[in-house]
């Protein structure tokens, strides 16, 4: 269950004026989708007589937030924003980060009301921002599309509240829930356009987990290619044993994170010196221990990871708790006798099985994209 779901939440009344502008703030926010982590991703815009004068999404980080970039927006087109409301996806931030706090910044506008879709889960702000509104006699109202806001940020919200990332794992599978033949081919199960979009979830997420058994059954770089971006994730290869080779593809470039139970100082050094970064996190059993990981990709700021790896280690983090949603793309194919996407074990009694719910359900090209969520 999300966060969002355990607490609950307010819903504000508005009229049609608010939702149009923070449905198009909602937009905003979407164009940065690819660029703000580890900050959220949040729109503004500005309304002043009945008309948009100004908008704005936030920037890569230690750039302008959503609410500044709609100032100079408006400024920009000739608007002096004095009285006008500003629709902001999350509520301004109070503190001072890498940029000045946002409410200050309203009040020095002269912004007359602020419409906010929900409170800012960071501990920083969590409602201080509206505070400073409100006491400078700024109306404010809050709640707004905000299930819409929290979808945006799901992984934000997650690591604010529970110190680690949401956890997105995506599979492709067969009509018949198969992952690949009995021989490892795997290449390709869903179409193009199904393939295209896996790459946009992985483009929106902070970071891509694989294993070490999909590195030497596959090589797979584990980049975006299919849609434009201009940051990629993080890599992070899981190999409790320090299997890897040196020529994988995912080392190619740096900066990848492996992820390892094993002390072996000369295996460590020749990784380190192509680029990659060693994260040792042993359990009892002498594997990586999962639920810390977790632990320990929400302190590096992680806010969405995205898993894609083989059946061994989807069963482990699924047994482990530690996958927030399952992405699946069915394709119309029928494989019979091949590789499941998990291992999990029999079970004697439905009671016992683990549950979820479907969250959305699409066509994509020509096969079947579900969103489902552990309950």
């Amino acid at each position: 269950m999300t966060w969002l779901g355990q607490v609950g939440h307010d819903v504000m009344k508005a009229d049609t004026q608010d939702l149009q502008a923070m449905t198009e703030a909602l937009e905003q926010a979407r164009l940065g989708m690819f660029t703000t982590t580890p900050n959220p991703r949040v729109g503004c815009v500005l309304m002043k007589d009945g008309i948009v004068i100004g908008r704005g999404f936030t920037q890569p980080p230690g750039g302008n937030h959503a609410e500044i970039q709609a100032l100079e927006n408006a400024r920009a087109n000739g608007y002096d924003p004095k009285g006008a409301t500003a629709y902001v996806t999350l509520e301004p931030c109070s503190h001072f980060g890498r940029t000045p706090p946002c409410a200050n910044r309203l009040v020095d506008e002269g912004i007359r009301r602020v419409v906010s879709a929900i409170t800012d889960p960071n501990p920083q702000v969590a409602g201080k921002g509206l505070a400073i509104l409100k006491s400078a006699g700024i109306a404010v109202q809050n709640g707004l599309m905000q299930e819409q806001a929290y979808e945006m940020n799901i992984g934000f919200f997650t690591r604010m509240h529970y110190g680690k990332p949401w956890v997105r794992l995506k599979t492709a599978i067969s009509f018949d829930s198969k992952t690949a033949l009995h021989n490892g081919q795997s290449q390709w199960i869903t179409g193009q356009a199904a393939r295209d979009d896996g790459h946009a979830w992985r483009a929106r997420a902070c970071a891509i987990l694989t294993g070490i058994g999909t590195v030497r059954d596959d090589d797979p770089q584990l980049t975006v290619r299919a849609v434009k971006t201009p940051r990629q994730p993080q890599r992070i290869v899981l190999d409790s044993n320090l299997e890897i080779d040196p020529a994988a593809e995912i080392l190619k470039g740096g900066s990848t994170w492996i992820v390892t139970a094993s002390t072996n100082t000369q295996k460590i050094s020749r990784l380190e010196n192509l680029g990659a970064q060693i994260i040792y996190l042993p359990n009892n059993q002498g594997k990586i221990d999962l639920p810390a990981l977790m632990q320990e990709l929400g302190k590096r700021q992680i806010n969405e990871l995205h898993v894609e790896a083989g059946a061994r280690l989807n069963t482990a983090l699924i047994q482990a708790g530690c996958v927030d949603e399952l992405l699946v793309y069915i394709a119309p194919l029928l494989l019979g006798d091949a590789r499941q996407m998990f291992n999990l074990p029999a079970l004697d009694k439905l009671d016992d099985a683990l549950r979820l719910q479907f969250h959305e359900v699409m066509q994509i090209g020509e096969d079947l994209r579900i969103l489902a969520r552990f309950q």
